[in-house]
């Protein structure tokens, strides 16, 4: 049970990450081009948002 939940969650998080290079390709590349060009203090601080916000949406669904 628990290994389907995650790998639920792992084909979701491949189909949400996928959908923007599919629409927008260009728009991906110039985002990469720029997260390239940032402090590596800044990409930190960007992962370690985005990962309390999804835990914080985590605990609010659950």
């Amino acid at each position: 049970m628990m290994w389907t939940e995650l790998l639920t969650a792992l084909a979701l998080v491949l189909i949400i990450e996928g959908i923007m290079p599919f629409i927008n390709p260009d728009g991906i590349r110039k985002m990469f081009l720029m997260a390239a060009q940032m402090h590596t203090t800044s990409l930190r601080i960007t992962g370690l948002t985005s990962m309390l916000l999804g835990l914080l949406l985590l605990y609010l669904v659950r």
